[in-house]
């Protein structure tokens, strides 16, 4: 709800000044910020009271302690309720951040390969992608080709696939692909491949 905007200000003699200023991103008006002569009245109930000149809609709300929220401003009249707007604006903070504690960020980490890897090295990489996976990351496998290794991308593509194999958590979609100098493919979670996403 809140945007929160930091001002540095250069003052003389070399000084810095944190100014803060907080913007209020307001959705709604309220009160006497509704310029309508005429609005559209719903109760803290959910019920309709009708049409009203909007200071009786206000002192209305003013009498239960409440206040008179614009919902839609479209309408024709506009659609006012009548609620506890503050406290309306802490549950939809509260909601933004359960949902946003809720959220998993998927990342895309990287392993490289080369073509003449041995499989101690391929083992451990391996591993540490298995780790990324079991976290819920997907993880792109690159592998570059180096000089004349361009020419053996079946090689690189052998051992692509026996690096996907050694993986317990994931599962490619495509093939790998050849882009410049890099082959690459990337592994989903096989948690994130069962559920559909």
């Amino acid at each position: 709800m809140c945007i929160f905007e930091r001002i540095v200000l250069y003052v003389k003699y070399n000084f810095f000044v944190h100014v803060e200023v907080f913007n209020i991103k307001q959705d709604f008006l309220t009160n006497e910020q509704i310029k309508a002569s005429v609005v559209e009245v719903i109760g803290t109930n959910g019920e309709r009271l009708g049409q009203m000149n909007t200071d009786d809609a206000i002192s209305r709300a003013y009498d239960e302690d409440m206040d008179l929220v614009m919902v839609s401003p479209n309408a024709n009249p506009p659609v006012c309720k009548i609620l506890d707007y503050s406290k309306y604006k802490f549950e939809m903070a509260k909601r933004e951040k359960e949902a946003r504690k809720n959220q998993k960020i998927v990342e895309l980490k990287e392993v490289r390969l080369s073509a003449s890897i041995d499989t101690h090295d391929l083992e451990i990489k391996a591993k540490n992608a298995n780790k990324f996976l079991k976290a819920g990351d997907k993880v792109k496998v690159s592998l570059k080709f180096k000089g004349r290794e361009v020419r053996f991308v079946e090689k690189g593509k052998e051992t692509i696939l026996k690096f996907v194999s050694m993986l317990e958590e994931g599962n490619i979609d495509k093939e790998p692909k050849l882009e410049g100098r890099f082959l690459n493919v990337i592994v989903m979670p096989k948690q994130q491949n069962k559920g559909g996403k």
